[in-house]
């Protein structure tokens, strides 16, 4: 039987960003498929941005919102960030080769995941779900099955 496992952690500024990330990835463990879940400016982008360099990527990064994914070289090999706001169906995923990157065994972030779900029935992933608050706060719930 699975266990659910929450977390939660509260960002009050910009600069507390990178130790929030060096707690989400001693969360993540071995899991490698990471849903981003929040409105538009949660900080969905941002965070995952952060936690690619933290994995060990030197260049730059940058949204994957026309691109749709983004590939960066990471110290333990490639980082997927994807950003699949602009697909209209499951058709246009598989276009972009998703079973791909879900399968490879290397880091996927995914933003905007509703579409893919049913892709993922019986597999193991984390959702990072990022509210931002009226106060300019942010605060990161992630879920995990053991």
């Amino acid at each position: 039987m699975s266990k659910l496992n929450s977390y939660k952690i509260l960002i009050t500024n910009l600069e507390e960003i990178p130790q929030a990330v060096q707690q989400i990835i001693s969360i993540l463990g071995d899991q490698r498929i990471v849903l981003l879940n929040g409105n538009l400016g949660a900080g969905k982008t941002t965070i995952t941005q952060q936690i690619v360099k933290s994995l060990g990527h030197t260049g730059s990064t940058s949204s994957p919102t026309y691109s749709l994914v983004n590939e960066y070289e990471g110290a333990d090999g490639p980082i997927y960030h994807m950003d699949l706001y602009r697909l209209k169906d499951l058709d246009e995923a598989y276009d972009i080769g998703i079973e791909d990157y879900l399968y490879s065994g290397n880091y996927c972030f995914i933003e905007w995941p509703e579409l893919i779900m049913d892709m993922l029935e019986g597999e193991s992933y984390i959702q990072m779900n990022i509210e931002q608050k009226e106060d300019g706060k942010r605060c990161i719930e992630i879920l995990l099955q053991n």
